[in-house]
């Protein structure tokens, strides 16, 4: 099993700098998946109510021979949910599904500022804490101007903002924007989805063969060595056990600076999903 280095929260909570992204595994073939990613030694399972696995993920839990106290689960409020009774209730029914007490970590999927209730959403993730319904409280796809009124109007600072970064949009004023506030980074999508050529990219690929590792690691690389953790999906057990075999070499500032310089700006965005403009209300 392989050892994964940890990141400390705001709120004193640690974290795996790797997670399993469960995006697009569902129903019972999902299952021995996550036992897989499990037993090689993942602890932090990222779901979400939009992935329509929560039940999925916590019969895998079951089924587990990892002590639940040794897992962390994460999961994410829908734009649906936004209005403060709705959101304590959809977290309620979220542990229903997956047949927990608890979740170690839950965050706001979208900001959905056209709606502006993003601060009340805040307010019920801030009190579901204190209700003992969640460890630890986050946020997704947070900018800067969501972030300081958030923090502003309740006192209280996210622990973790997951945004989309991965070398063709590296999203970079965010990651400092969320390391002046002391909020962890979470990347999604890491390996650009859809964007394919980010797996075949001559720059990451010149880098990979100077360590000996392959690209997919060169990246959950660069993310670990600024302080970001990486939330990745996999389903094959090879590619479970290489995404955690990242913590035996070193890059060099020139490899850094290489892969960030592959950045396209907005034009990398996998979906252009632009957290002012996109809305999710499912």
């Amino acid at each position: 099993m392989k050892k994964v280095a940890q990141f400390k929260l705001n709120d004193g909570f640690t974290l795996p700098s790797i997670g399993l992204g469960t995006a697009g595994i569902e129903g019972a073939k999902g299952i021995p998946k996550i036992l897989s990613a499990l037993d090689l030694g993942y602890r932090l399972i990222d779901t979400s109510t939009n992935y329509d696995n929560e039940g999925m993920v916590g019969e895998a839990i079951k089924r587990s021979k990892i002590p639940r106290e040794d897992i962390i689960v994460s999961s994410k409020l829908p734009g649906k949910a936004h209005e403060y009774d709705k959101a304590i209730t959809m977290i309620q029914e979220s542990l229903f599904r997956l047949g927990l007490d608890y979740f170690d970590k839950y965050l706001i999927h979208w900001p959905l500022p056209k709606q502006d209730q993003y601060v009340e959403a805040w307010q019920a993730l801030i009190d579901a804490q204190k209700f003992g319904l969640i460890k630890t409280i986050g946020v997704s796809n947070f900018l800067e101007e969501h972030l300081e009124r958030i923090i502003d109007e309740t006192g209280v600072t996210p622990a973790s903002n997951q945004i989309e970064r991965h070398p063709y949009f590296n999203n970079k004023p965010l990651v400092e924007t969320n390391k002046r506030l002391g909020i962890l980074t979470e990347a999604w999508s890491p390996f650009g989805r859809e964007l394919n050529d980010i797996l075949e990219d001559e720059t990451i690929k010149d880098i990979a063969e100077k360590h000996g590792k392959s690209i997919p690691q060169i990246i959950l690389r660069w993310n670990y060595e600024n302080g970001i953790l990486t939330v990745a999906k996999s389903t094959a057990p090879n590619n479970q056990l290489s995404n955690l075999d990242i913590f035996d070499f070193q890059l060099s500032n020139e490899d850094k600076d290489k892969i960030d310089k592959l950045d396209k700006g907005e034009d990398g965005r996998v979906n252009g999903q632009h957290p002012n403009e996109y809305e999710e209300f499912q």
